[in-house]
């Protein structure tokens, strides 16, 4: 492991220079691509506000493309250079913004919608080699804090980044927006390619030749990932879940826009949508705090359980809002909820899994999330607003958040259970034989 804090302190993390980066990597990154995108959404609601669809298709364009490259995703991530992986992401994405630039100044939504997809199918490429390089530069003990950490600092985005792509949106035009995901994509490449990480963190299965990644063997690598899902109980119940996340995720995507545009405050929907996401943002930022000061005190499968029922009612509540003031109490409640869910999510998975598979575990679960994400914004292109209304979109998404939790109540605790039993069997195991030895 390399510069690992001696201090275990919530914030000790921060002495790795390694980690510094990369967080300030993934905050950029992040930055790239929502400004323009957000500002790209209120374009299409003022330009097209009589054609909604156009809004459910961008966010499609977000999803779509995992299914199409989530076969390589993990693989690569796996066998070859995750700094250079990570790096590269961006510093196309940053070409493809560029692109999309000039496809925005023609205004022909085929090329258009066509970048988007492609900036996204790159994309991909980021998070699972991110990822994979936090985890190999931190201690076990270390990855809830990491997690809490990254949770707060994109809450804090959240809280002005639909403010800034208005703002961007309004001062200096669509452009000017893109203009900004363009540099902050090439800044978040430039950090992640000064951290100075060992070979053994950026290849763990060591080095791989292009010719060597031919499709017999991603394939190969394809399979072993979904058989070790499949042997992780404990794992593979978590994933379950999470393809149910990914229809709530599609359902969020556009109806919180959608809820304020069409519903609560059609003429001024901008300046609420900004309102919006800064107490929604507090909300996680308070309740990721939280979760980080309680999350060595409490079962990590006690936070997600609760947190997702809770936010389930809450979602529910959201539909039968009356007025803006309600919305937001119910929007603060969700942030405060969602907060320690992420956090229990972000801190739990680098500990059961084995960081030489993290990559191919990561290449099944966004694809499936995203199989759900697109499937569920498909059918609101489709079905709303002809056959449903903004509030049965919340009532649909809070039902899913409860099976979710129901499910996980179910079987997160035993199986948890189960796999403390059997680490603690196999340390002893392996203490024997050393004293053996």
């Amino acid at each position: 492991m390399e510069q690992i804090a001696k201090n275990k302190g919530a914030f000790s993390i921060f002495k790795n220079a390694n980690y510094r980066r990369l967080l300030s990597a993934t905050i950029t990154s992040q930055m790239g691509r929502e400004i323009g995108m957000t500002a790209f959404a209120f374009y299409l609601l003022d330009r097209f506000s009589e054609q909604p669809a156009y809004t459910s298709i961008t966010q499609m364009m977000y999803s779509l493309p995992t299914l199409f490259v989530f076969f390589i995703v993990g693989v690569m991530a796996d066998r070859m250079d995750r700094q250079k992986i990570a790096a590269n992401s961006d510093w196309i994405s940053a070409f493809l913004s560029l692109c999309f630039l000039g496809a925005v100044t023609l205004g022909w939504m085929p090329l258009i919608f066509a970048l988007l997809f492609l900036r996204s199918a790159v994309a991909n490429f980021f998070a699972p080699a991110e990822g994979a390089l936090v985890q190999g530069i931190l201690q076990k003990d270390e990855y809830t804090t990491a997690a809490g950490l990254n949770q707060m600092v994109m809450s804090i985005f959240m809280l002005f980044g639909t403010a800034l792509g208005l703002i961007f949106y309004r001062y200096v035009g669509l452009q000017g927006a893109i203009v900004v995901d363009i540099i902050a994509f090439l800044i978040s490449g430039w950090l992640i390619r000064t951290c100075k990480i060992s070979e053994v963190v950026r290849l763990p299965n060591g080095k791989t030749k292009w010719k060597e990644l031919n499709i017999s063997r991603v394939l190969i690598d394809f399979r072993d990932g979904l058989f070790y899902i499949l042997k992780n109980h404990l794992l593979f119940a978590l994933i379950i879940g999470f393809f149910i996340f990914g229809i709530v995720n599609g359902g969020f995507s556009v109806m919180l826009m959608y809820v304020m545009r069409f519903k609560l405050d059609p003429l001024h929907y901008q300046e609420a949508m900004v309102l919006l996401s800064i107490i929604f943002g507090i909300g996680i930022l308070i309740g990721s705090i939280a979760a980080s000061i309680v999350a060595k005190k409490l079962k990590l499968y006690t936070m997600i359980i609760s947190g997702v029922f809770i936010t389930g009612v809450l979602v529910v509540l959201g539909g039968i809002a009356p007025n803006k003031l309600a919305f937001y109490f119910v929007a603060f409640g969700i942030g405060l909820m969602l907060g320690p869910i992420n956090v229990a999510i972000g801190g739990w998975m680098p500990q059961i899994v084995n960081p030489k598979m993290m990559g191919r575990v990561q290449g099944w679960i966004n694809p499936l999330m995203m199989l759900a994400q697109t499937v569920t914004l498909g059918v609101i292109a489709i079905t709303y607003p002809k056959w449903v209304n903004v509030d049965m979109l919340f009532y649909g998404v809070g039902a899913c958040l409860l099976i979710v939790s129901i499910f996980y109540l179910i079987v997160l605790p035993k199986l948890a259970a189960k796999q403390h039993l059997e680490e603690q069997q196999a340390h002893i195991r392996l203490t024997a034989e050393t004293i053996a030895e």
